[in-house]
């Protein structure tokens, strides 16, 4: 296969379970993706969600690189809003110190929350609006040459930890274009400006020293399965959780209740967050995925295994693997 393949993992705690479960999910989840040569697992940077149990995004790196050999691993990502860029220098440096040569720093825009979880990150509301200059600041002192005299990131100075922007829209992809970085575009959720903003990428990218051409990575969600049937069961269980995630409003809520909140408006929206999703046997599956990798324009696609199962995201690791032809010799 042409295009690289990589894990997102977003770390559920499935209803009626507890982190505890959801980070042991996440550790077998990243020893299958290197068992079946995956480049890379990412994680993302979520607060205040009672269904994601990736908030410390940088400890949960460290737990599954001391359980994995030589996968990458990193965020995709850091909201870095949330944060001083030197927090983040130190805890990836940190992170590359422990496992050289394996850890990325995917940076986001966005805050990840709402305005009361940013209030009670002690973040302003306008911080976002620094965020290139950020970019840059953590970007130097991650190279060893920091902007602020006199402060360097331990561990971390020289590291060179490789930096992607991640987006949705022109924003990031213009960002990208500009420093010359990766550019991750979160297609798996918000998928409206995806063929624009790479177009836009391609066309204004000026070389760095981290990379000499474009390289494009696109979120997509699958759902692969043994059997046709099967792959669509699974499916119905992931609309049910994410209208329940975005609608429920924290309630206790059956099966038939998200149902009910599908069929009252959530489906629409919940269809439209899925419009680039995989579903089927591998054969299915594989030919998704590969007019995904043309119509994104992608170097790269970072999936999403969507299932309600620990055992389903699993096997749909394999079976993907096996279909795109990227299993580890």
């Amino acid at each position: 296969m042409s295009t690289t393949l990589s894990v997102l993992d977003l770390a559920p705690i499935p209803r009626g379970e507890t982190p505890t479960s959801a980070i042991a999910a996440s550790v077998a989840l990243a020893q299958r993706a290197e068992e079946h040569g995956y480049a890379r697992v990412w994680y993302a940077e979520h607060h205040n969600m009672p269904s994601i149990a990736s908030s410390a995004t940088s400890v949960l790196i460290a737990h599954v690189g001391a359980q994995t050999r030589s996968i990458r691993l990193g965020a995709g990502g850091i909201m870095l809003p949330n944060h001083s860029p030197l927090t983040i220098a130190e805890q990836f440096g940190t992170l590359d110190a422990m496992y050289p040569g394996r850890i990325d720093l995917g940076l986001g825009r966005a805050p990840g929350s709402d305005q009361n979880t940013m209030y009670a990150l002690r973040r302003d509301p306008r911080s976002a609006d620094t965020f290139p200059q950020d970019v840059l600041e953590l970007q130097a002192y991650l190279a060893g040459e920091s902007r602020v005299p006199g402060v360097d990131a331990i561990p971390g100075k020289g590291s060179r930890v490789p930096l992607y922007v991640l987006g949705s829209s022109m924003f990031g992809a213009t960002l990208a274009a500009a420093l010359g970085l990766p550019y991750a575009f979160a297609s798996h959720f918000a998928p409206a400006m995806l063929e624009p903003a790479v177009a836009a990428y391609r066309q204004e990218f000026k070389p760095s020293e981290q990379l000499a051409e474009p390289y494009v990575i696109a979120g997509v969600n699958v759902v692969a399965a043994d059997s046709t049937a099967a792959a669509q069961e699974q499916l119905h269980a992931v609309r049910r959780n994410l209208a329940v995630g975005l609608f429920g409003r924290g309630r206790a809520v059956t099966d038939e209740q998200a149902d009910q909140l599908l069929a009252q408006g959530a489906g629409h929206h919940v269809g439209t967050m899925l419009t680039h999703t995989a579903v089927g046997t591998p054969v299915e599956v594989r030919e998704h995925l590969e007019g995904f990798a043309k119509l994104a324009d992608a170097d790269e696609l970072i999936v999403a295994h969507q299932s309600g199962s620990l055992e389903g995201r699993l096997r749909s690791v394999e079976l993907v693997a096996e279909a795109m032809g990227s299993r580890a010799l």
